[in-house]
């Protein structure tokens, strides 16, 4: 076993992103209930080793757009803030539900950008996040769209996990995608493209393989996973790209298995989380 891949197995604060694609059934557009309620199962056994957990939960936008009956993807800032004030209800309520059937408290975090450079704000956000860990809760973080505008928006669910990786001091962010890990080229358009299991620095060779979302319903691509591994690895944490098709892959990667894509940490001593929160940050 990779001695790094070993070391995963002694994370104790983790941060664990997913996005709307993979909550959500590819034809109809509807929660997979599912695959949620085994996604929460595993967070509650992570709590039970006695481990921290954030969920960053894309979703609400996606969830309302169903519940309004929404036959494309909303275009409009007001439309996607109606459709989040909708889906982030009906999403929350999911989560707390299927929590508390084993016996775990869900607590809704909604961000935004202007609450993050705010100092006292994001003091308050801080706080706040330790106080939950602290009761056993489990803090479920979103973007809150419904008031958001396009220049205080973080952009992308991976970049607010990131950063809330960050502020609270984890050591483990995943990152869940449809995709398996990082690859030299898009393996959707070449399926030669050669898959990089453990990444020591983000080199600007690196860089160059981002990508675009491919999905309809979410908006990070690869760009943007890259983009969140520099601020969770500055700031201290690794940080692991894998597929969410199967949820258990959770407990593969804990137990230190060679999934996904591992981003080793480099805590930079200059680090300040408000460099990449005033400014639109690029890989």
């Amino acid at each position: 076993m990779n001695s790094f891949r070993e070391k995963l197995k002694d994370k104790k604060r983790i941060v664990i992103k997913i996005g709307s694609s993979s909550l959500t059934h590819e034809k109809t557009g509807e929660l997979n209930l599912f695959k949620i309620e085994k996604l929460i199962r595993v967070i509650c056994d992570l709590k039970g080793e006695g481990k921290d957990v954030v969920l960053v939960s894309s979703g609400a936008i996606a969830a309302g757009r169903q519940a309004l009956g929404g036959q494309k993807r909303p275009q409009t800032i007001s439309e996607k803030q109606a459709y989040a004030a909708v889906g982030q209800a009906r999403l929350m309520m999911v989560y707390q539900r299927i929590f508390s059937e084993y016996n775990h408290i869900a607590a809704q975090v909604l961000l935004t950008k202007d609450t993050m450079t705010n100092e006292d704000s994001r003091v308050n956000a801080q706080n706040t996040f330790e106080e939950l860990l602290r009761l056993g809760a489990v803090p479920v973080v979103n973007e809150n769209d419904t008031v958001s505008t396009h220049e205080i928006q973080f952009g992308d669910n991976d970049r607010l996990s990131a950063i809330v990786a960050a502020l609270i001091g984890a050591d483990l962010l995943i990152l869940m995608s449809d995709i398996d890990g990082l690859y030299s080229e898009d393996p959707h358009k070449n399926p030669e493209a050669e898959f990089i299991g453990l990444v020591e620095e983000i080199t600007p060779e690196l860089i160059g393989m981002g990508g675009g979302s491919g999905s309809d319903v979410g908006t990070g691509g690869m760009a943007a996973k890259l983009a969140a591994a520099r601020i969770a690895t500055d700031s201290g944490s690794d940080m692991i790209i894998c597929n969410a098709d199967d949820v258990d892959v959770i407990h593969e990667l804990m137990e230190g298995e060679e999934k996904g894509t591992l981003f080793l940490a480099h805590p930079n001593r200059d680090f300040d989380l408000m460099d990449y929160i005033n400014t639109k940050y690029e890989v």
